[in-house]
């Protein structure tokens, strides 16, 4: 597919955007996990979205084309990620978008529309725990400790073939049956490609979550889609189903075989229609 992609300023932060799909169509607003630039959102699985819906997807700060900070020297927090979402809709000229979430992305999404309630039509939240992710959840199964033991060891980040792989094999223990290399290697290859520093993904890891916020997952009113791989060994299911228990009225959608992230690429055709039934909006009244 062809990208759209610019970098615009956010409250003073440059941001890389792409945005596609009918300038008029509803607008769904992507937000990656930790460490992922917008390459993290599949082209073929944006493009399926991209034909009712536009779709925007940005670089995360430290990721793309956005602005970085030295690694180890994150000069934000998560509530910041958040706000950069809402700068985002106000840069498009978008009132209120359909907000999609997945991990730290769902994170962020959960506190946008907490704080800010007027600018989200819906909202999904895949593979994500509620409140501050690793902080709020000692009620719910903690990660599996196999996960990060099995990670291959950082790799020199000058080299980009070296990342390159590293970050395939990153994503292999996570997505468990999900796990598809021809996908994950074309998502490492451009995200390498268009990186402006590539080791400044690390700093995700490292920043401020911010104040507590799951006590608070009831006032959430918008129509809420949950999403959640069977398998997720960073956040077990049990994470889904206590959103989808907390946000009143919230749906759940169990994805069979899979880990955390995307879902497989098996799974798009019925993740696509749900997405599309969930942020179908009225016709207006002339």
């Amino acid at each position: 597919m062809s990208r759209n992609e610019r970098v615009v300023d956010v409250g003073g932060v440059a941001l890389c955007l792409d945005v596609t799909g009918p300038p008029d169509a509803p607008v769904l607003l992507l937000a990656h996990g930790g460490a992922c630039s917008l390459d993290a959102w599949p082209d073929a699985l944006v493009e399926r979205l991209a034909q009712e819906r536009r779709v925007i997807r940005l670089d995360w700060r430290d990721t793309g084309r956005s602005a970085t900070w030295p690694p180890g020297e994150p000069g934000y927090g998560l509530p910041d990620l958040a706000d950069d979402l809402v700068g985002v809709l106000d840069v498009e000229g978008v009132p209120a978008a359909h907000l999609v979430g997945l991990s730290m992305g769902g994170a962020a999404a959960q506190l946008v529309t907490l704080d800010h309630p007027e600018r989200v039509r819906t909202l999904t939240l895949v593979s994500a725990t509620p409140g501050v992710p690793g902080r709020e959840a000692d009620d719910l199964p903690s990660f599996d400790p196999d996960l990060f033991a099995s990670s291959p060891p950082e790799p020199d980040w000058s080299d980009g073939a070296t990342v390159v792989a590293y970050l395939v094999e990153e994503e292999r223990p996570f997505q468990r049956g999900g796990f598809d290399a021809d996908v994950e290697r074309a998502i490492a290859e451009r995200t390498v490609a268009r990186a402006t520093d590539i080791r400044s993904r690390t700093n995700h890891g490292i920043m401020d979550g911010g104040p507590s916020w799951r006590d608070r997952l009831g006032e959430i009113r918008v129509p809420t889609l949950v999403v959640h791989g069977a398998d997720d060994p960073m956040f077990p299911l049990p994470h889904g189903r206590s959103l989808a228990d907390e946000i009143p009225g919230a749906e759940l959608l169990v994805v069979s075989d899979a880990g955390h992230g995307v879902p497989p690429r098996r799974a798009w055709p019925t993740l696509v229609d749900r997405l599309l039934r969930h942020t179908a909006e009225p016709p207006e009244r002339g």
